[in-house]
């Protein structure tokens, strides 16, 4: 029977599990219906012996929740990095990363073959060739090793770079170091170097940080290469409905990626892309997304990104709406109540969240915003948040205008107020 361990060989299961059960925190061991129960407490171990003190015990009648609790504010290092330094490795793996740099740090360059009769000489170890070049090309891919070409031949050699060394040359690059170790993007590689040189965080904290897109910077190296190549990409896309059905599976999707976009409400990362299948705009969760594959190069890939660009112009998110990649959308007016003289701080906030709307002064205490966007849903979970100086809402969708106007009505019978009331 095989023992527990807290290393890991799939990342991609194990991030679904902290996602699903400890981040959202709504799910019960009951609920875990994807394999037996003993996998779910082999998750649980693992999680518990990353994040320590961090977890937290709430019992109900459904059983009891495990969830993680923690105030950003007050950590100097994301615990969810823990995740990232616990994937398992074969004894040749870790056996073959030793021997190979013990054979080449003293900074002589050697070829493939001579790399390969000094494991089988000096350390009376046998690899084969092709094992060898397939862990040398993982080590020039991470910049570890240096490869030349003498004629046709490949030359291999370490590195000069050290992290000790740019730190000791470079004034506060151990500072910079500690701010980018807690930022949103590639964290954790920040938090590795600071590991490698024995550093902490003991500078920077940040009160509103999203430490679970940590989570998702696994995805992040694969899209920015696609992006940069100009090629396509597939990757499975797993939604909340195929969850609760217990589909593991999810959805293949072939897209040509644009961009990344991050959501400045909830921190939420989405990847923007175009769907040759549905020749549309669309946006993707990155934390409902699986690993990414990077496809052939993408012709058209400037005229693609042209259009783009004029899409969102048009978007006041994420959403390109139902719309295909290009066309006319019915202009939206929301005229809102403010006292400019004892409220100037709301005429500020409005010219600063307009986004890609427009904001006139119409009338005395009156600012009108003009939005031509191509889902007005967007707009209205933004507007919703002056509620009780909308005066009224011009154009757009009927059914965005029959929907507010409802939930005004809703909220009226529910916290009171007398029926002959105007509701703004």
């Amino acid at each position: 029977m095989a023992g527990f361990s807290e290393l890991i060989k799939n990342f991609d299961k194990t991030r679904d599990y902290v996602r699903d059960f400890f981040i959202y925190g709504c799910k019960v061991r009951s609920d875990f219906d994807r394999k037996s129960i003993r996998t779910y407490g082999d998750e649980k171990r693992r999680v518990e012996s990353w994040m320590g003190d961090y977890m937290r015990y709430d019992d109900s009648v459904h059983g009891r929740s495990v969830s993680i609790s923690v105030d950003s504010g007050h950590i100097p290092e994301n615990p969810l990095y823990n995740a990232y330094y616990s994937k398992s490795f074969t004894d040749n793996d870790i056996r073959l990363h030793f021997l190979l740099t013990d054979i080449i740090q003293d900074g002589q360059s050697r070829t493939l073959k001579e790399l390969v009769d000094s494991l089988n000489t000096e350390y009376e170890q046998l690899f084969d060739e092709q094992t060898v070049r397939n862990k040398l090309k993982e080590y020039v891919d991470e910049g570890i090793i240096i490869a030349e070409k003498h004629g046709k031949t490949l030359y291999y050699s370490l590195s000069r770079d050290k992290a000790d060394d740019f730190v000791r040359e470079y004034t506060g690059l151990d500072d910079a170091l500690k701010f980018f170790s807690e930022t949103q993007h590639f964290g954790i590689i920040g938090n590795s170097i600071l590991k490698m040189l024995g550093l902490q965080n003991d500078i920077f904290f940040i009160k509103h940080n999203y430490i679970i897109h940590t989570l998702e910077d696994i995805l992040i190296p694969e899209i920015l290469t696609a992006i940069n190549e100009k090629r396509c990409a597939s990757f499975m896309a797993l939604s909340d409905k195929r969850k609760k059905e217990g589909d593991d599976l999810g959805t293949e999707n072939k897209v040509i990626p644009m961009k990344i976009l991050v959501s400045v409400q909830t921190g939420r990362r989405y990847l923007a892309a175009y769907i040759p299948s549905y020749k549309r705009f669309s946006a993707f969760r990155l934390d409902n997304m699986k690993t990414v594959k990077i496809g052939e190069c993408y012709e058209n890939y400037d005229a693609l990104k042209a259009k783009f660009e004029r899409n969102m112009c048009h978007c006041f998110g994420v959403s390109f709406g139902m719309r295909r990649e290009t066309g006319t959308v019915t202009p939206m007016k929301i005229t809102f109540y403010v006292d400019e003289e004892k409220e100037p701080f709301i005429i500020d906030r409005l010219e600063c969240e307009k986004r890609c709307c427009i904001i006139e002064h119409t009338g005395e205490h009156l600012y009108t915003l003009t939005a031509d966007v191509f889902d007005p849903n967007e707009i209205m979970h933004w507007a919703k948040t002056f509620i009780g100086r909308i005066v009224r809402i011009e154009g757009g969708a009927d059914t965005v205008r029959i929907r507010f106007y409802e939930d005004m009505r809703r909220m009226n019978r529910m916290y009171g107020g007398d029926e002959d009331e105007s509701v703004q």
